[in-house]
């Protein structure tokens, strides 16, 4: 049959194959003809078993291309999946930690950017006889881990194991992507390319192979080769079958032939992003931005995750989005869905409310997130987006909230994850009252939507449509939302749109070399500015604008959010001053374009909601701060290096001054001053490490060191504007940041809630309370000395009057204020009632310190 030229309907075969047997010859197995397979991975024998020795070659120059060019040492960090592993990603016998270098994971370079590896499965992972070997897992590393070596879409590769003796067939070409179900890695193809196919067995059978079921050649031997000309698009599926005494083997794959899209107009109705349900959620239209994409397919439960003529996507006459129609869906299920794009790129929808992801999700604990829906393994890969017309809405309960103004804002910064230890919005919610004690009136979350990974402190965002799973459900959250509302706590984001990472839709929509490319639609090439991480949107684009529109509207209307926390504003310009910290100084100088992009986006928020809380974390120049906070934004004041000075008894960079909004030149109080947020070092740990001392009073001391925060917070407190502060600093909570790595888990210490420690607890009450319920320390004038040993404050409103003075040495000092005049004064931390003289003249202790006031200030 060598050489027979076989036509079949929509294509052509030409198929050659081994010498079929003679009467005379041999029935006896022929040997397997080594191949010469080209791929990222590939491996002999054609077949390899848990027994024999398997050579495996690794080509830099395929897959990511991470270790391409590399110079130095490549090692494999190498595992296996066996019959008792979860999944593909539970690798078992991993041969050493990230990082750890050994001989027996080095691999040989035999030149051209090839590496080559020998091993025996069995002995050289240790595996005990009875344990079923499936398949080496691996990625391929630099001596120091930081070039990794992968599939193009970034996952991680696979060589399968056989059982000895078994009948096993297999296609060497195309060449394949070793991924855990192999794929070519050419997946799509225009009508009138041709594909060239190479199946293999184990032994010599009766080989067939078949396209879309239709058979385009067989015949008897190891090796059958053809090639197939494509005519009509959609997905064509090859299968190798191979036959022997009653017995057959099997294996496939399936590439995509691109179709011409049709022209047209969205539904009316329909939203140019997202899914739009109709007729009672019995249809729906799925819609995506993708500009200058030729085609577009949607895959999903519907249409069991095949290309089918009618999941081929239309494209809108301006080129600018991708929608098709879906009918006869059930409004009560939940459908899983991607987008294919090119026939390459495949993503969830960018405005998807919920996504699974079939590397984490399997770690999130059933009680936090109850009947997730299954991943769609076999049928697809990557992360998936899910949609339900008639999902079980939360029925709001608190109804007409009260904000805080935003002067009289007491900010409780908190991250999920490390505040309690069920890491779960349904416990968050039972621990409100802590809060509610406490007496702060805003609780403000650390980012919430969908991160990469599990455990994350959520700065590595990737859908921002969806709350991340590893905290609850979508309702669970809208449950903390409205119960803090219930008890007086306006609810504030931290939002991530200076970047996003490389999960994002919008980042694989157009990616090349490991980046965006230069057409992508809303992020740059290259960051702009310092302290970029992850990639950095474009906020002079058309399609930012509107994707960061969308991304406001919807957590303001469907949430009910109270504000904003924006990460990393000052990043938010199209001016370049490169990444190094040399620029900062440049960056951090006036941008006019910057200071336009905001207040755009401070209108179209007001827009919605005229009380809106607006957060800059900006540290900018004075000038362009000032013009934001006349805006009515509110911007990061951050003084824990001074304040933490002054608590451990180091005086001579301990000024407070900037606490005032006079000091940067603003007309309102629009600053949001606070010693400890989750990014810099915790003042505990640093009092008790590093706190001054003079004979008998040491600020290393716990009792000390406590007293020395309580007296700082009454002088953060006391001036006017919004305050914030970090979870448990309350407790005196002295963990590192560094502890387990600077973003790494940290301990969950509420044994803390006791002794001197809940002491200071009490006085935080106390000291915020005095702010939320005297105007005074909304509106009244004030004259401040915060420089030095001995500090003051002093404000004047309405007839009353309120001193704060205390002294920050580790000895004696004496404390002069001219603003006491002689008469009786209220010591609001003793309560008690006081004599003083006439500009105080007197001398304070080490850490001691007075809340005076006229008349005794109400705290509750």
């Amino acid at each position: 049959m060598k050489g027979i030229l076989f036509c079949f309907l929509c294509g052509l075969a030409v198929l050659t194959g081994c010498k079929k047997p003679s009467g005379n010859d041999s029935p006896g197995p022929d040997p397997v003809v080594p191949e010469a397979e080209t791929g990222l991975l590939t491996f002999m024998p054609a077949f390899p078993t848990a027994n024999e020795e398997i050579t495996l070659r690794f080509d830099s120059g395929k897959g990511n291309r991470e270790l391409h060019g590399y110079a130095g040492d490549v090692y494999a960090h190498i595992g296996v999946i066996t019959s008792l592993s979860g999944g593909a990603t539970d690798w078992r016998y991993v041969k050493t930690e990230w990082g750890e270098n050994t001989a027996a994971t080095r691999l040989v370079d035999i030149g051209n950017g090839v590496y080559e590896l020998k091993l025996k499965p069995r002995v050289y992972f240790g595996v005990p006889t009875g344990e079923k070997l499936l398949k080496i897992a691996l990625v391929l590393r630099s001596a120091d881990g930081s070039k990794v070596g992968r599939n193009s879409d970034g996952s991680d590769l696979y060589v399968p194991l056989f059982e000895q003796g078994g009948l096993h067939v297999r296609f060497s070409g195309p060449e394949m992507q070793p991924l855990f179900s192999p794929q070519p890695s050419k997946l799509v193809y225009a009508p009138g390319e041709t594909i060239e196919l190479t199946a293999l067995a184990s032994t010599s059978v009766e080989l067939a192979i078949h396209v879309n079921g239709n058979l385009i050649g067989t015949d008897r031997g190891t090796t059958l080769r053809a090639t197939y000309t494509f005519t009509q698009s959609g997905e064509h599926t090859f299968t190798a079958v191979a036959t022997e005494s009653g017995k057959s083997g099997e294996a496939g794959f399936s590439v995509l032939v691109l179709g011409d899209p049709e022209i047209a107009e969205l539904p009316a109705g329909a939203a140019p992003n997202g899914v739009t349900f109709m007729s009672g959620g019995s249809a729906a239209v799925f819609a995506l931005t993708a500009p200058g994409k030729t085609s577009a397919y949607l895959l999903g439960d519907f249409n069991d995750w095949s290309f089918q003529p009618e999941s081929l996507m239309k494209r809108t006459p301006d080129g600018k989005h991708w929608w098709v129609a879906v009918d006869g869906l059930d409004p009560q299920a939940a459908y899983a869905y991607q987008f294919v794009i090119d026939g390459t790129i495949r993503v969830a929808d960018p405005y998807a409310e919920l996504v699974l992801d079939p590397d984490h999700d399997q770690y999130i604990p059933g009680h936090t997130y109850p009947n997730l829906k299954s991943y769609p393994h076999g049928k697809t890969s990557g992360i998936v987006a899910v949609t339900t017309a008639n999902e079980h809405r939360y029925a709001w309960r608190t109804q007409g909230f009260r904000r805080p103004h935003p002067h009289d804002l007491v900010i409780y910064e908190l991250h999920v994850r490390d505040f309690i230890a069920a890491r779960n919005y349904k416990t968050l919610v039972d621990t409100l009252n802590y809060l509610t004690n406490l007496g702060v009136n805003a609780l403000q979350l650390m980012p919430v939507n969908e991160f990469e990974g599990n455990s994350s402190w959520g700065y590595n965002p990737s859908f921002y449509f969806a709350p991340d799973k590893y905290y609850g459900t979508k309702n669970d959250l809208k449950q903390l939302i409205d119960e803090c509302h219930a008890r007086g706590i306006a609810v504030i984001l931290d939002v991530v749109l200076n970047h996003t990472f490389g999960q994002s839709p919008l980042v694989r929509l157009y990616a090349e070399n490991g980046r965006p490319s230069a057409d992508n639609p809303w992020l740059n090439t290259e960051a702009r500015h310092p302290f970029n991480v992850g990639y950095d949107f474009n906020h002079e684009s058309e399609y930012t604008k509107a994707f960061v529109s969308d991304v406001l509207r919807f957590w303001m209307e469907e949430y009910r959010v109270d504000g904003f926390r924006f990460d990393l504003s000052k990043g938010f310009t199209q001016k370049n001053t490169g990444t190094s910290e040399s620029g900062v100084a440049a960056w951090s100088a006036y941008d006019a374009s910057r200071v336009a992009i905001w207040k755009a986006y401070h209108a179209f928020i007001r827009s919605i909601d005229a009380d809106f809380f607006v957060i800059l974390e900006h540290f900018a120049d004075d000038s362009e701060e000032s013009e934001l906070a006349a805006e009515g934004m509110l911007l990061w004041n951050n003084l824990n290096y001074p304040f933490n000075e002054a608590t451990m008894g180091w005086l001579d960079q301990s000024d407070f001054r900037r606490l005032f909004h006079t000091e940067h030149g603003f007309s309102a109080p629009n600053l949001v001053s606070y010693m400890e947020s989750h990014d810099e070092e915790r003042i505990m740990f640093k009092n008790l490490a590093y706190g001054n001392r003079s004979g008998g009073y040491d600020v290393r001391q716990l009792n000390t060191a406590l007293k020395r925060v309580e007296m700082a917070a009454a002088f953060l407190l006391a001036a006017p504007g919004p305050k914030m502060m970090w979870q448990f600093g309350e407790l005196g909570y002295d963990v590192s940041i560094d502890e387990n790595g600077r973003t790494g888990e940290k301990p969950v210490l509420w044994e803390y809630n006791k002794g001197p420690r809940r002491e200071l607890y009490e006085a935080f009450g106390r000291l915020i309370g005095f702010k939320t319920h005297n105007e005074i320390f909304r509106h009244g004038t004030f004259t401040y000395q915060l420089a030095g040993a001995v500090k003051y404050i002093s404000l004047m409103h309405a007839g009353q009057q309120v001193v704060v003075v205390g002294n920050f040495d580790v000895v004696p000092r004496r404390a002069d204020v001219e603003e006491i005049s002689a008469g009786d004064w209220y010591d609001n931390m003793g309560g008690q009632v006081i004599r003083l003289d006439e500009g105080y003249a007197r001398s304070l202790a080490p850490g001691e310190y007075y809340v005076y006031s006229k008349a005794a200030l109400a705290s509750r």
